[in-house]
Formats: C-alpha cells, sequence, structure tokens
C-alpha cells in the first residue's frame, strides 16, 4: 500500500474510532509530508534512516512508512482495522445499506478539519452516490461561518470538482442558523441557489419553550429549509448541554405539513433528536435524514449511528431522504422552494 494511502487510512480509523484529533493530525501531517517528498526522495530517506528528520514525520509515523513501502500492513494499521471490524452500534444494517447518502457534511471553509476535496472523495470510497457540503452561514462566526461571497466561491469549486468526480456528486447546501427571530441566516438568492438548506439552532438554546417552538416553526415553514438539524441542541457527550423545550408535537406536525425532514443526527456526542422525541416525530409522519455531521473524514462513517436508533423508533426507510437518489432529492428539495 502506498505510504501516504496507508497513513491516511490510519487518520480515517481514528477519527472514527474518536481518538484525540492530535493523534489523527499527526497521521495526516505525515502523509503530507510524503506526498511532498515525492518516491525517490522517500526511497532514500528510507535507506539512509533519515525520515524522522523531515518535519511532520515521528518514530511511529516513521515505523510506517517503513513497513507500508516493504509491501507489509503496518502493525498499527492492523490493530485499527481489527478494531474497526467491530461494529461501532447494534442494530440498523438493513437501513444503513439502503442509504445513498448524507446530507450535512462540514469541510475547512467552516469548521471542519479538512478540505472539501477530501470530503468528498472519502464519502465516494464509503460508497456514497451522493453527500451535500453543509458548511456554517455567517452568524456562527465562531465556526467560521461563511459570508455570501465566500459562499459563492466555494459553489465554484464544488463544480470544478464535481466535473471530476462523476458518478459521485458532491451537492451544494449550507447549516443555516436560525435566528431568534426564526429567520434564516442567509441571502434568499443563495439560499435558492443550493441543493440542500439544513436549517439548525446555535444560540441562544435556553429560550423559554413557548419562544423556541415559535423559533422553530417559522425556520421549518421557510420554504428554503429542507432539514430541520440536530432538534434539540442536546450534548450527551464530553461537555454536556441540556435539550431546548419547545413543543415537540407542534413543531413535528409543522415539518409534516411544510415537508421538512427531521435530522437523525448520528454525532456521538449528540444523537439527537432522543428516542422518545424520535418516536413521536414518526408518528407525526414526517421526513427523516439520517445525517453524520461530520467534521472530518472518518466522521462520515458514523450513519450507523442514527440507522440502529431508526430501526429502534421503526422509522419507516421509505421517509429517510437519504435512502433517495440525488436525482428524486433534487426533485423534492426544489419542489419545496418552488411551491
Amino acid at each position: 500500500m502506498e505510504a501516504s494511502s496507508t497513513l491516511r487510512r490510519i487518520a480515517f480509523l481514528l477519527e472514527r474510532s474518536q481518538a484525540a484529533t492530535y493523534r489523527v493530525k499527526a497521521f495526516r501531517t505525515a502523509a503530507e509530508a510524503v506526498d511532498a517528498m515525492g518516491g525517490d526522495e522517500l526511497a532514500d530517506r528510507v535507506a539512509h534512516g533519515s525520515l524522522e528528520a523531515v518535519r511532520g514525520i515521528g518514530p511511529r509515523t516513521a515505523e510506517v512508512i517503513r513497513d507500508s513501502l516493504t509491501g507489509a500492513t503496518p502493525r498499527y494499521l492492523q490493530r485499527l482495522e481489527d478494531e474497526a471490524s467491530v461494529p461501532l452500534a447494534r442494530g440498523g444494517e438493513s437501513l444503513l445499506a439502503a442509504l445513498r447518502g448524507d446530507c450535512h457534511t462540514h469541510s475547512d471553509w467552516s469548521d471542519g478539519g479538512s478540505p472539501i476535496e477530501e470530503m468528498g472523495r472519502t464519502a465516494a470510497e464509503l460508497g456514497h452516490e451522493w453527500a451535500v457540503l453543509t458548511d456554517h452561514s455567517p452568524r456562527l462566526s465562531v465556526a467560521n461561518g461563511l459570508s455570501p461571497e465566500r459562499l459563492r466561491r466555494q459553489l465554484d469549486v464544488v463544480a470544478e470538482l464535481n466535473e471530476q468526480w462523476a458518478p459521485f456528486r458532491l451537492l451544494t447546501g449550507i447549516e443555516c442558523d436560525i435566528l431568534p427571530d426564526g429567520s434564516l441566516d442567509q441571502e434568499d438568492e443563495l439560499l435558492e441557489r443550493l441543493d440542500v438548506v439544513v436549517v439548525s439552532v446555535h444560540s441562544k438554546l435556553r429560550m423559554d419553550a413557548a419562544a423556541m417552538t415559535k423559533r422553530l416553526l417559522a425556520a421549518v415553514r421557510d420554504p428554503h429549509a429542507d432539514v430541520l438539524g440536530h432538534c434539540t441542541g442536546r450534548l450527551v457527550g464530553g461537555r454536556t448541554r441540556p435539550e431546548s423545550e419547545f413543543d415537540a408535537d407542534e413543531v413535528f406536525a409543522a415539518c409534516a405539513e411544510a415537508g421538512t425532514a427531521v435530522e437523525i443526527n448520528c454525532r456521538p456526542e449528540r444523537l439527537d433528536p432522543p428516542l422518545r422525541l424520535l418516536r413521536r416525530a414518526v408518528a407525526a409522519g414526517v421526513l427523516f435524514s439520517i445525517d453524520t455531521d461530520a467534521h472530518a473524514p472518518g466522521q462520515l462513517d458514523w450513519q450507523i449511528h442514527g440507522c440502529a436508533r431508526a430501526e429502534k423508533c421503526d422509522v419507516p426507510a421509505d421517509r429517510v431522504i437519504t435512502t433517495w437518489t440525488a436525482d428524486r432529492l433534487l426533485e423534492w428539495t426544489r419542489g419545496k422552494a418552488a411551491g
């Protein structure tokens, strides 16, 4: 296996298992250093024992490089592959097999850790037919949200990449902040151009229930809104955060009426909505989107978390928009925006 590919595979598996960011970064940095050297210099440094003299390559990554150049599977990679053979969650396998895409992913244009190219390429390697790039909107400055000008530039970048990637398609999108009055944080003209719009609350999550209900109702009824992201805003791992309070039945009824899908967020620290609310959303007749909310390539493999929860709550597969083809998805989102 090519050395840089081996290093990136290790980084992917570390991200998938929620390893510390510094460990992931070490392998991605080493992969970039290998790419910059080229094959001749790499072979020469291995032969003379000077790999560790290269900035970005340490003892562990040097060992991986040397092993991969001999054609052997590095022990460190093999251990991670063995660990990855154990499912991340129990259940949901049949629904996972039916998924074709992911409506919620981030790149380093906002608060993701990897370039658009790497996120798209990894989604394709995982077997996705399509994925949606949904970097943050302007008001979320802490996440380097995209101004209208930066979003326009991103649309051009995605168009160029799609010319290279067929049949895989990277769809354009945004995770658009729901402002306190329920309006969406981006120009209408740009929202109309995007393939998929995920709307989420990221500020003032402790509003009183009546105000939060009104806020969410306005957002999910907006004709540009396609998916309601992580609806309660809770965090259940690491730095915990309680659920936002709102009338879930009223919000889910509005989603069903407007045709706005409810996201089943797969991030292990979110797992949003909670199971009790997910069952109420099923009863309300809403559509669903099983999304990773990935901020790194390895996180794109987290959809099993959402599939297991969906199966537990009897979510019908035909109501999951991430099982649809890209053409069907676009027909749906464009029809919503038009009508």
